[in-house]
Protein backbone atom coordinates (compact mmCIF):
# COMPACT_ATOMS: atom_id res chain seq x y z
CA UNK A 1 0.00 0.00 0.00
CA UNK A 2 2.45 2.04 0.75
CA UNK A 3 5.39 1.48 -2.23
CA UNK A 4 1.08 1.84 -4.17
CA UNK A 5 0.84 5.24 -2.42
CA UNK A 6 4.45 6.20 -3.18
CA UNK A 7 4.07 5.80 -7.03
CA UNK A 8 0.96 7.79 -7.84
CA UNK A 9 2.45 11.06 -5.86
CA UNK A 10 5.86 10.56 -7.41
CA UNK A 11 4.17 9.97 -10.92
CA UNK A 12 1.64 13.16 -9.99
CA UNK A 13 4.67 15.30 -9.36
CA UNK A 14 6.51 14.55 -12.29
CA UNK A 15 3.77 15.26 -14.09
CA UNK A 16 3.32 18.42 -12.41
CA UNK A 17 7.00 19.27 -13.09
CA UNK A 18 6.76 18.29 -16.94
CA UNK A 19 4.13 20.75 -17.02
CA UNK A 20 5.20 23.44 -14.52
CA UNK A 21 8.87 23.39 -16.46
CA UNK A 22 7.01 24.31 -19.61
CA UNK A 23 8.01 27.53 -22.14
CA UNK A 24 6.08 30.41 -20.42
CA UNK A 25 3.36 32.35 -22.26
CA UNK A 26 4.76 35.98 -21.13
CA UNK A 27 8.43 36.16 -20.17
CA UNK A 28 7.77 39.71 -18.54
CA UNK A 29 4.91 38.00 -16.43
CA UNK A 30 6.86 35.40 -15.39
CA UNK A 31 10.34 38.02 -15.17
CA UNK A 32 7.94 40.05 -12.25
CA UNK A 33 6.68 36.92 -10.49
CA UNK A 34 10.09 35.67 -10.36
CA UNK A 35 11.49 39.06 -8.86
CA UNK A 36 8.62 39.45 -5.97
CA UNK A 37 9.68 35.51 -5.34
CA UNK A 38 13.00 36.40 -5.37
CA UNK A 39 12.16 39.41 -2.93
CA UNK A 40 10.06 37.04 -0.60
CA UNK A 41 12.28 34.25 0.10
CA UNK A 42 15.21 35.87 -0.20
CA UNK A 43 14.99 39.07 1.93
CA UNK A 44 12.46 37.76 4.16
CA UNK A 45 14.30 34.98 5.48
CA UNK A 46 17.13 37.12 5.98
CA UNK A 47 17.35 37.93 9.48
CA UNK A 48 16.38 34.53 10.54
CA UNK A 49 18.95 32.83 8.10
CA UNK A 50 21.96 35.60 9.85
CA UNK A 51 20.90 34.69 13.40
CA UNK A 52 20.71 31.26 13.09
CA UNK A 53 24.00 30.88 11.25
CA UNK A 54 25.87 33.05 13.90
CA UNK A 55 24.80 30.77 16.55
CA UNK A 56 25.94 27.33 14.61
CA UNK A 57 29.35 28.87 14.19
CA UNK A 58 29.40 30.24 17.82
CA UNK A 59 28.10 26.65 19.20
CA UNK A 60 30.61 24.82 16.72
CA UNK A 61 33.22 26.61 18.30
CA UNK A 62 32.67 26.10 21.36
CA UNK A 63 32.31 22.70 21.16
CA UNK A 64 35.28 21.56 19.71
CA UNK A 65 36.90 24.44 22.09
CA UNK A 66 35.71 21.81 24.85
CA UNK A 67 36.85 18.65 22.45
CA UNK A 68 40.20 19.56 21.90
CA UNK A 69 41.06 20.92 25.72
CA UNK A 70 43.71 18.90 27.14
CA UNK A 71 44.32 17.02 23.67
CA UNK A 72 47.86 17.63 21.87
CA UNK A 73 45.78 19.11 18.60
CA UNK A 74 46.44 23.10 18.35
CA UNK A 75 44.00 25.63 19.50
CA UNK A 76 44.22 27.32 16.05
CA UNK A 77 42.28 23.94 14.62
CA UNK A 78 38.97 25.23 16.06
CA UNK A 79 38.82 27.96 12.68
CA UNK A 80 39.73 25.43 10.64
CA UNK A 81 36.21 22.97 11.52
CA UNK A 82 34.48 25.92 12.07
CA UNK A 83 34.96 26.77 8.49
CA UNK A 84 34.94 23.38 6.92
CA UNK A 85 32.24 22.53 8.75
CA UNK A 86 29.52 25.17 8.33
CA UNK A 87 30.55 25.44 4.28
CA UNK A 88 30.16 21.65 3.70
CA UNK A 89 27.32 20.38 5.97
CA UNK A 90 26.03 23.49 8.66
CA UNK A 91 25.38 26.14 6.34
CA UNK A 92 23.33 24.79 3.35
CA UNK A 93 21.46 21.34 5.28
CA UNK A 94 20.53 23.59 8.50
CA UNK A 95 19.42 26.69 6.64
CA UNK A 96 17.67 24.57 3.87
CA UNK A 97 15.72 22.53 6.79
CA UNK A 98 14.78 26.18 8.29
CA UNK A 99 13.78 27.74 5.13
CA UNK A 100 11.61 24.68 4.44
CA UNK A 101 9.94 25.37 7.49
CA UNK A 102 9.66 29.28 6.54
CA UNK A 103 9.16 28.97 2.37
CA UNK A 104 8.06 25.97 2.02
CA UNK A 105 5.03 26.36 4.75
CA UNK A 106 4.49 29.05 2.76
CA UNK A 107 4.63 28.14 -0.68
CA UNK A 108 2.26 24.90 0.30
CA UNK A 109 -0.36 27.64 2.01
CA UNK A 110 -0.40 29.97 -0.53
CA UNK A 111 -0.67 27.94 -3.68
CA UNK A 112 -3.34 25.61 -1.59
CA UNK A 113 -5.26 28.69 -0.60
CA UNK A 114 -5.73 29.41 -4.63
CA UNK A 115 -6.90 26.00 -5.31
CA UNK A 116 -9.46 26.22 -2.69
CA UNK A 117 -10.57 29.31 -3.54
CA UNK A 118 -10.79 28.27 -7.32
CA UNK A 119 -8.75 30.79 -8.13
CA UNK A 120 -6.61 28.07 -10.12
CA UNK A 121 -9.49 26.34 -11.84
CA UNK A 122 -10.37 30.25 -12.79
CA UNK A 123 -7.34 30.88 -14.63
CA UNK A 124 -7.39 27.53 -16.35
CA UNK A 125 -10.75 28.20 -17.89
CA UNK A 126 -8.46 31.44 -19.04
CA UNK A 127 -6.06 29.25 -20.99
CA UNK A 128 -3.39 30.10 -18.39
CA UNK A 129 -0.86 27.40 -17.83
CA UNK A 130 -1.18 27.63 -13.72
CA UNK A 131 1.33 25.36 -12.76
CA UNK A 132 3.86 27.03 -14.85
CA UNK A 133 2.69 30.37 -13.98
CA UNK A 134 2.50 29.67 -10.13
CA UNK A 135 5.53 27.29 -9.81
CA UNK A 136 8.16 27.81 -12.25
CA UNK A 137 8.96 31.65 -10.89
CA UNK A 138 9.23 30.27 -7.63
CA UNK A 139 11.07 27.29 -7.76
CA UNK A 140 13.74 29.66 -10.15
CA UNK A 141 13.80 32.48 -7.56
CA UNK A 142 14.62 29.97 -5.14
CA UNK A 143 17.49 28.48 -7.22
CA UNK A 144 19.07 31.61 -7.25
CA UNK A 145 18.76 33.55 -3.83
CA UNK A 146 18.85 30.46 -1.79
CA UNK A 147 22.42 29.69 -2.39
CA UNK A 148 23.29 33.24 -1.60
CA UNK A 149 21.46 32.42 1.62
CA UNK A 150 23.50 29.36 2.03
CA UNK A 151 26.69 31.20 1.09
CA UNK A 152 25.59 34.82 3.90
CA UNK A 153 25.04 31.75 6.21
CA UNK A 154 28.77 30.38 6.10
CA UNK A 155 30.46 33.79 6.18
CA UNK A 156 28.39 34.24 9.27
CA UNK A 157 28.85 31.39 11.03
CA UNK A 158 32.85 31.85 10.73
CA UNK A 159 32.40 35.13 12.03
CA UNK A 160 29.84 33.69 15.35
CA UNK A 161 32.50 31.17 15.99
CA UNK A 162 35.44 34.66 15.98
CA UNK A 163 33.27 36.52 18.15
CA UNK A 164 32.63 33.27 20.39
CA UNK A 165 36.03 32.29 20.86
CA UNK A 166 38.17 35.61 20.55
CA UNK A 167 35.29 38.12 22.44
CA UNK A 168 35.40 35.31 25.27
CA UNK A 169 39.57 35.44 25.25
CA UNK A 170 39.71 32.03 25.11
CA UNK A 171 41.80 32.24 21.97
CA UNK A 172 44.00 34.65 20.38
CA UNK A 173 42.41 37.05 17.12
CA UNK A 174 45.81 35.45 15.09
CA UNK A 175 44.81 32.12 15.74
CA UNK A 176 41.87 31.67 14.85
CA UNK A 177 42.84 33.21 11.47
CA UNK A 178 45.24 31.10 11.30
CA UNK A 179 42.90 28.22 11.25
CA UNK A 180 40.27 29.37 8.92
CA UNK A 181 42.79 30.09 6.53
CA UNK A 182 44.89 26.30 6.88
CA UNK A 183 44.17 23.64 4.88
CA UNK A 184 41.45 25.28 2.21
CA UNK A 185 40.07 22.79 -0.45
CA UNK A 186 37.94 25.03 -2.69
CA UNK A 187 35.84 21.71 -3.67
CA UNK A 188 34.53 22.65 -0.49
CA UNK A 189 32.75 25.50 -1.69
CA UNK A 190 31.32 23.88 -4.79
CA UNK A 191 30.28 21.14 -2.98
CA UNK A 192 28.27 23.69 -1.08
CA UNK A 193 26.66 25.20 -3.56
CA UNK A 194 25.52 22.04 -5.09
CA UNK A 195 23.46 21.27 -1.99
CA UNK A 196 22.28 24.43 -2.09
CA UNK A 197 20.76 24.08 -5.68
CA UNK A 198 19.41 20.66 -5.04
CA UNK A 199 17.77 21.47 -1.71
CA UNK A 200 16.27 24.58 -3.18
CA UNK A 201 14.69 23.33 -5.83
CA UNK A 202 13.01 20.52 -3.62
CA UNK A 203 11.83 22.14 -0.87
CA UNK A 204 10.16 24.47 -3.44
CA UNK A 205 8.98 21.65 -6.14
CA UNK A 206 7.75 19.32 -2.88
CA UNK A 207 5.70 21.93 -1.16
CA UNK A 208 4.49 23.60 -4.29
CA UNK A 209 2.70 19.97 -5.23
CA UNK A 210 1.14 19.77 -1.82
CA UNK A 211 -0.12 23.03 -1.85
CA UNK A 212 -1.10 22.42 -5.94
CA UNK A 213 -3.13 19.30 -5.38
CA UNK A 214 -4.72 20.25 -1.85
CA UNK A 215 -8.51 19.28 -1.69
CA UNK A 216 -11.00 19.76 1.20
CA UNK A 217 -10.81 22.72 3.29
CA UNK A 218 -9.22 24.36 5.89
CA UNK A 219 -7.63 20.84 7.96
CA UNK A 220 -6.42 19.20 4.77
CA UNK A 221 -4.62 22.85 3.74
CA UNK A 222 -2.99 22.47 7.45
CA UNK A 223 -1.93 19.25 6.76
CA UNK A 224 -0.57 20.10 2.89
CA UNK A 225 1.50 22.84 4.78
CA UNK A 226 2.58 20.07 7.51
CA UNK A 227 3.62 17.58 5.09
CA UNK A 228 5.51 20.30 3.10
CA UNK A 229 7.75 20.54 5.54
CA UNK A 230 7.95 16.90 6.65
CA UNK A 231 8.76 15.57 3.06
CA UNK A 232 11.01 18.77 2.03
CA UNK A 233 12.98 18.26 5.53
CA UNK A 234 13.11 14.34 4.93
CA UNK A 235 14.35 14.69 1.36
CA UNK A 236 16.73 17.08 1.95
CA UNK A 237 18.43 14.73 4.88
CA UNK A 238 18.48 12.08 2.00
CA UNK A 239 19.85 13.78 -0.79
CA UNK A 240 22.56 15.28 1.71
CA UNK A 241 23.49 12.21 2.35
CA UNK A 242 23.51 11.08 -1.34
CA UNK A 243 25.69 14.30 -1.99
CA UNK A 244 27.89 13.24 -0.10
CA UNK A 245 28.80 10.06 -0.99
CA UNK A 246 28.96 11.31 -4.38
CA UNK A 247 31.27 13.88 -4.18
CA UNK A 248 33.68 13.06 -0.80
Amino acid sequence: MFFKNFLYHFGRYVIMLRTALSRPESFNMYYRETMRQMNDIGVGSLVIVALIAIFIGAVTAVQFSYQVTGTLVPIYYIGYIVRDSTIIELAPTITCLVLAGKVGSNIAAEIGGMRQKEHIDAMEIMGVNTAAYLIMPKIIAAMIVIPILVALAAFVSIIGGYLAMVLSGAMSDAEYVQGVRSFFVEFNVVMMFVKALVFSFLLTSVSAYQGYHVRGGSIELGQASTNAVVFSDILILLFDYLIALLLT
